[in-house]
């Protein structure tokens, strides 16, 4: 934990914001198409956290994890959608069901979190608006967090949802997409490597979304968004994954780090990436890789964005554009009608 806490202290400087991120979130939801403020509420959250660990920076990590269950307070509620708590593949996973949509089509839905960080719960509505907008269910598996379970028991654990998903629920391969954010987004890649390595069949597709892949850091964007990512920073990269690799782990794993990764035979992917998140470079050098290795793979870089910004899902225009284009691009892969696209509460 000696890593994790050294980034702490390092962590970029928090914004000049007051308000507290629900009020934020409600401003947004208000006006921000109207202000051309895109992001602004998932600043502020991102700076509520800042200001947080600064007064207290050697702060429990039971503590820190609790204050990223809030990552989703920004996102509005996706209208229209349920949700249920089941077990898939041995572990806790939650459902995430838009009313009227197709049930033998399902995203495999992979939360971020630095693999240490965040649960299906917080990242609920995000993937709700994602199903909803594509016309299918979600699952969201609750996978086991370093550094009680360092790697590979990320990319265990959703191979086994997968698996469960074919399996138990009968879903063919060609009716599953992965989508993933941040570390999720890296799962979104890492366990294609692994089910392709296992003999399984592959799903249709992945989308990972501003994916945590280079386990060394070393991309530049480190620096030249040093100032604009209210978030990340290479310090803050290099102690999660130390706490996700283990003491021994090795950075040039191929299921850690994709980078390093044989990626011939993998399915179609859309990568995107906020233009301001540091792993802007994680995406272009994966991105470089795969069209390399054969893959169909597209690289979305939208503007002056934070870290995942489709937490904004429901107030903000970037968001929801993303995940509308997440949308056009799936639904013909996994042969749906247009949906309905994004709706708040």
């Amino acid at each position: 934990m000696d890593e994790l806490h050294a980034w702490l202290t390092t962590w970029p400087a928090p914004l000049s914001i007051s308000e507290h991120p629900a009020k934020n979130r409600m401003r947004a939801q208000q006006g921000s198409r109207a202000t051309n403020e895109p992001g602004h509420a998932l600043e502020a959250l991102y700076a509520d956290w800042r200001r947080t660990i600064d007064t207290a920076p050697d702060t429990p990590l039971a503590d820190i994890r609790a204050m990223f269950e809030h990552w989703g307070d920004v996102t509005a509620e996706p209208a229209g959608v349920s949700y249920h708590e089941i077990e898939a593949g041995g572990r806790p996973a939650l459902w995430a069901i838009p009313d009227n949509c197709a049930a033998d089509r399902v995203l495999l839905c992979l939360h971020g979190g630095g693999y240490v960080l965040a649960s299906m719960r917080s990242h609920r509505k995000l993937y709700g608006h994602i199903a909803r907008a594509v016309g299918c269910r979600a699952l969201i598996p609750e996978y086991r967090r370093a550094p009680e379970h360092p790697h590979p028991a990320q990319v265990t654990d959703v191979v086994q949802a997968y698996d469960w998903l074919l399996s138990s629920e009968g879903i063919s391969p060609e009716h599953v997409a992965f989508v993933g954010d941040s570390a999720g987004g890296a799962l979104a890649i890492t366990a294609l490597l692994l089910a392709r390595d296992r003999g399984m069949q592959l799903p249709a597709a992945s989308v990972p979304i501003a994916p945590y892949v280079d386990t060394e850091a070393l991309g530049a964007s480190y620096v030249t968004n040093a100032t604009h990512d209210r978030l990340g920073a290479r310090d803050a990269t290099l102690a999660f994954m130390a706490l996700f690799l283990g003491e021994n782990g090795d950075r040039h794993d191929p299921l850690a780090n994709p980078l390093r990764a044989d990626l011939r035979g993998l399915p179609p992917m859309l990568v995107q990436v906020g233009g301001h998140d540091v792993l802007v470079d994680d995406s272009r050098q994966f991105h470089e890789r795969a069209r390399a290795h054969g893959v169909d793979v597209i690289l979305e870089i939208a503007p002056g964005q934070q870290h995942v910004f489709h937490f904004m899902a429901g107030s903000d225009q970037a968001a929801d554009a993303a995940i509308a284009r997440i949308a056009a691009w799936l639904r013909p892969i996994l042969t749906l009608a247009p949906g309905p696209g994004i709706t708040a509460v």
